[in-house]
């Protein structure tokens, strides 16, 4: 895979997390999203992420990901905030991690940037970034279902269905069981 093919998927990885969450989020009540379960809450942790992303993402290649304005303490508490104000944070977050990552070309993934002064490889530096993400993404999806209860709108392919998405994806995409037996 080329540097550009990478930084397109990494890309899409990023904007897949963002949808799990927000699809996620829209099923909680404003309520729920601000109710903390052991040390967090949806907010808290979309606040954290928004924050982190901001922090890591803006001016990436020439300054260290860990900011000087970053309040990071302030992310894990959720005293004032309604829906819309987490909202606005997640956006500023994901908007600065966008921008910053349409502006990386392939010869940029042999750079190096520094996080809290470690210095790091592009390559790996996003790939702890993805990983950051990924890990919280599943934390909100978790809490978001547990509010949700027996209403909760599956995100992926509900229980009991497996069968009929395979149907449909053999439809789309040809038999890849009979090719995978023929060989």
């Amino acid at each position: 895979m080329d540097g550009q093919a990478w930084l397109d998927e990494v890309t899409d990885q990023y904007r897949g997390h963002k949808d799990q969450c927000e699809r996620a989020a829209a099923q909680v009540s404003d309520d729920s999203i601000l109710a903390v379960i052991g040390p967090h809450s949806i907010a808290i942790l979309m606040k954290h992420i928004g924050g982190n992303l901001r922090s890591r993402w803006r001016d990436f290649l020439t300054t260290d990901g860990e900011k000087r304005d970053r309040n990071r303490e302030s992310e894990f508490t959720d005293a004032g905030e309604t829906r819309a104000s987490v909202l606005e944070k997640w956006e500023e977050g994901w908007r600065v991690a966008f921008a910053s990552l349409a502006a990386l070309q392939p010869t940029d993934l042999e750079r190096k940037v520094t996080i809290r002064g470690q210095a790091l490889s592009v390559v790996q530096a996003i790939h702890r970034n993805l990983c950051h993400v990924a890990y919280h993404t599943g934390q909100i999806v978790l809490l978001a279902r547990y509010f949700v209860g027996e209403d909760w709108q599956t995100l992926s392919v509900a229980p009991g269905q497996s069968e009929e998405y395979n149907a449909a994806m053999r439809a789309r995409y040809g038999d890849w069981w009979a090719r995978e037996n023929s060989q």
